[in-house]
């Protein structure tokens, strides 16, 4: 049913793509070209197989970068990511002396990027996207004189080109089997992550080199370590086991509202659009509602999805350094062999939760940006059923996205929490950056 709903949700884009544009300025057609890719990135992302949420992550954050810049590069008060980033050389000058229109240019890089990123999606995306980038020039290119366009279209272009080339060499690809490797060195010691699924491919785990990807604003997958998960043992009264007790009493005993937490925040893949794509419908939200010109728009989308990518690869890095089994190995094993987990377990290590450590980040940058009492809902899932939830911040919304993983019977305690408190440290570098878009 949520596939259905899923396919009609790309289905009602392709309508609403077809409809009538109208003309305006430079700055609203820009943030209207900004607006409506992302839009149709959060539907792509959910029909595009190989998108797990790391591999969605990285694609929110070149897409941003490539926004970012292109918006920069006609603003002299923004300042450049490149040098601060990673790998990221000196970006492509508009020539001087010449008109360019800012909407023309976003528009380029962000269609090209969205081929690049998501040529592998099926028939309906890559008919999606067709129309999109029609439909999307029209708008971008109303009342602009035909010089200025191919002017800002080349321009664009070179840029888009320039990111292509950076984000081809962060060692991420090819992403072969969907992320599942062929062969793997599983642990050894009892308390080592083993398959929870009974699906052919999710016997090897997920992406398990995701780790040592290049990130983007941190040195290296290992900048924000934590500390170890508390030691494994079987004994009744060990930290371990009564970790495992609080995840198999709650599963057991939930609430119509926990229950609803853990459904609202479950983000799986080609079902919603992941973690970092709902975090990233939030902001989409939060921009409709408030109408942010488009300079604060490319600056909190980039520094996002910075975040939340670099937070991917810190966190794999951790679950293959640790390699803990999941509650529902420990649960069967040494409590209830008949137990079962309200969400469906996924298929790699357990410490530290991925949703939790991303949220984190996410927490860290939104809150840079917006302030710490920042009220806001969340109609993410309106679509598939689930009804709107309201924050009082965004630390709130992030707190509730780690509980929720306990609510699923598919992390330990000490796994969100120590999730979260990683995810600060990853926010913190993409909240340093210096891009001079404050408001």
């Amino acid at each position: 049913m949520n596939r259905l709903r899923g396919l009609a949700a790309l289905g009602a884009m392709l309508v609403l793509l077809a409809g009538p544009a109208g003309a305006a300025g430079s700055d609203t057609r820009a943030t209207a070209v900004l607006q409506d890719w992302y839009g149709l990135v959060l539907q792509l992302v959910r029909h595009t197989p190989t998108y797990s949420p790391p591999v969605a992550s990285r694609s929110f954050a070149y897409l941003g970068v490539g926004a970012y810049e292109a918006v920069a590069s006609g603003r002299p008060e923004m300042t450049s990511l490149a040098g601060q980033l990673n790998g990221l050389r000196v970006v492509p000058e508009r020539s001087a002396g010449v008109d360019y229109d800012e909407a023309v240019i976003l528009h380029a890089v962000l269609s090209q990027g969205v081929r690049d990123f998501f040529g592998n999606t099926g028939p309906m995306g890559q008919r999606a996207m067709g129309v999109a980038t029609e439909r999307f020039a029209a708008a971008a290119h109303e009342g602009v004189s035909e010089a200025v366009i191919a002017r800002s279209q080349a321009y664009g272009a070179e840029l888009a080109a320039h990111i292509l080339a950076w984000s081809e060499t962060d060692g991420a690809l090819p992403i072969v089997n969907m992320g599942f490797p062929l062969e793997y060195a599983f642990g050894t010691q009892e308390g080592n992550w083993v398959p929870t699924s009974l699906v052919q491919q999710q016997q090897m785990p997920l992406l398990p080199a995701w780790g040592e990807v290049r990130p983007f604003a941190m040195a290296h997958g290992g900048a924000c370590p934590l500390p170890p998960p508390p030691a494994y043992s079987a004994e009744e009264g060990s930290e371990f086991h009564r970790q495992a007790m609080e995840v198999y009493e709650t599963v057991r005993n939930l609430t119509d509202e926990q229950r609803a937490i853990a459904r609202f925040w479950s983000d799986d893949p080609m079902l919603s659009p992941t973690p970092p794509g709902h975090w990233i419908a939030i902001v989409l939200q939060i921009f409709e509602r408030d109408r942010p010109d488009v300079t604060f728009r490319a600056d909190t989308l980039a520094r996002l999805g910075i975040a939340m990518a670099d937070s991917f690869i810190a966190c794999w890095h951790a679950k293959y350094e640790y390699d803990l089994l999941r509650p529902v190995t420990y649960i069967r094993r040494h409590i209830d062999p008949d137990w079962q987990p309200l969400l469906v377990t996924p298929p790699f290590p357990e410490y530290p939760s991925g949703h939790s450590s991303q949220s984190g980040a996410a927490a860290t940058v939104l809150t840079a940006v917006f302030g710490a009492d920042f009220a806001f809902t969340d109609a993410t899932h309106e679509r598939d059923g689930l009804p709107a939830r309201p924050y009082a911040s965004f630390w709130q919304a992030a707190e509730e996205a780690a509980m929720s993983r306990l609510y699923g019977g598919i992390h330990f305690r000490a796994a969100n929490e120590r999730g979260l408190d990683q995810g600060r440290c990853i926010g913190g570098h993409a909240v340093a950056l210096n891009t001079l878009a404050r408001p």
